[in-house]
């Protein structure tokens, strides 16, 4: 029975340790008993598991990449070399080096005809390569890297064709820089190509990775010319081999660490052990070519290890977007934190409008 009355004063008659317990109080209080059975301390806070990014149905945020590594690594990796070799293939003929121009002009050509190979295969079928040279689009990473093939293979080719037969020396040298010209181009347009998706890994390394390509064709170019080339005239290639690795290593580690988030994938899994084979090849490449720059044994594994570390670091960022389009949190999380500072930059803007207003009412 109830004997307490409610009072202007307070409560009359109320009996300690019968009240009532409400429902915050009721949680509150089965949260310490629980607390207490499971031997924790009075207010220590319980710990929540973190929350665990998931999509409608357990299916992914983006689609998934589709394209076959080994096509498409060949194809980034075989772009480059090439690309980089008519460079230094074009600076060795005007500089009177035969011997490491000529070696490089094969490598161009086979080396933009593996990578077409490659893509061709991605593809399915060799009539969807046709197709994308039925217009040109500047907007279009891919457009406009077809038409940059279409004028590179034809050049590299007959660049390579008359350094073996001797023919047309003067359309031979003409070819030779032209594909140099073009070279830097075919090196390093698949960074855009690759930067323009929603694949985090890829999107958000924007800023360096046509850096991370460049040097990483010109290391892989410079290996091929120390592997082909006699050590009197491969000083072009040793020099471009050693400062291609420098800048593959500097730039990649700080897109790592700047990408924030996005740039994790480069240091987990299969692109993590990727990138870091490529960096340790790389570096031990160039190590090898200042140290052995006599010796035609040591100059050739030093190239070797070189053209290795930049495959490695083509497949490592490969296989990085892939991981990141595979997991949800590398969009969500970015994402959430892309409104979250739109939403505080649009409320400064808001209280800045608002000072010249409040000044001009009380004026």
């Amino acid at each position: 029975m109830n004997t307490s009355d409610a009072t202007k004063d307070g409560i009359r008659g109320q009996r300690p340790g019968r009240e009532a317990i409400t429902g915050a109080a009721g949680v509150v209080g089965e949260e310490q008993r629980r607390q207490r059975g499971n031997g924790r301390r009075r207010g220590e806070p319980t710990r929540v598991p973190e929350a665990e990014f998931r999509s409608y149905y357990g299916k992914p945020v983006l689609n998934q990449i589709v394209w076959a590594a080994p096509d498409i690594g060949g194809y980034l990796f075989l772009g480059g070399l090439a690309g980089a070799s008519s460079v230094l293939a074009a600076g060795a003929e005007l500089t009177g080096r035969p011997g490491l121009a000529r070696p490089l002009k094969y490598t161009a050509l086979g080396a933009i005809s593996g990578s077409t190979v490659a893509l061709v295969h991605d593809l399915g079928r060799p009539e969807r390569f046709v197709n994308m040279l039925r217009v040109f689009k500047p907007t279009s990473p891919m457009s406009v890297g077809s038409w940059i093939l279409l004028a590179y293979g034809p050049m590299a080719g007959a660049a390579a064709v008359a350094s073996a037969t001797g023919w047309f020396p003067r359309v031979g040298r003409l070819a030779t820089l032209g594909a140099g010209a073009v070279g830097p181009l075919v090196a390093t347009y698949t960074a855009p190509l690759f930067c323009d998706t929603a694949v985090p890994a890829w999107h958000d390394g924007y800023r360096y990775m046509p850096f991370v390509f460049a040097s990483s064709a010109a290391s892989a170019a410079g290996g091929m010319g120390l592997v082909t080339a006699p050590p009197g005239q491969s000083g072009p290639a040793r020099r471009a081999a050693v400062g291609g690795a420098l800048v593959e290593t500097a730039v990649s580690t700080v897109m790592e660490r700047r990408m924030g988030l996005s740039g994790e994938p480069y240091r987990t899994g299969r692109a993590g052990a990727l990138m870091r084979a490529a960096k340790a090849l790389t570096l031990a490449g160039a190590a090898g070519a200042v140290l052995g720059r006599r010796s035609r044994v040591a100059s050739a594994v030093s190239g070797a290890a070189l053209l290795a570390g930049s495959a490695c670091t083509r497949l490592g960022v490969f296989y990085a977007g892939r991981q990141s389009a595979a997991d949800p949190r590398y969009t969500v999380v970015p994402q959430r934190r892309r409104l979250a500072e739109r939403e505080a930059a649009e409320e400064e803007r808001g209280d800045a409008a608002a000072v010249p207003r409040a000044r001009k009412a009380e004026e």
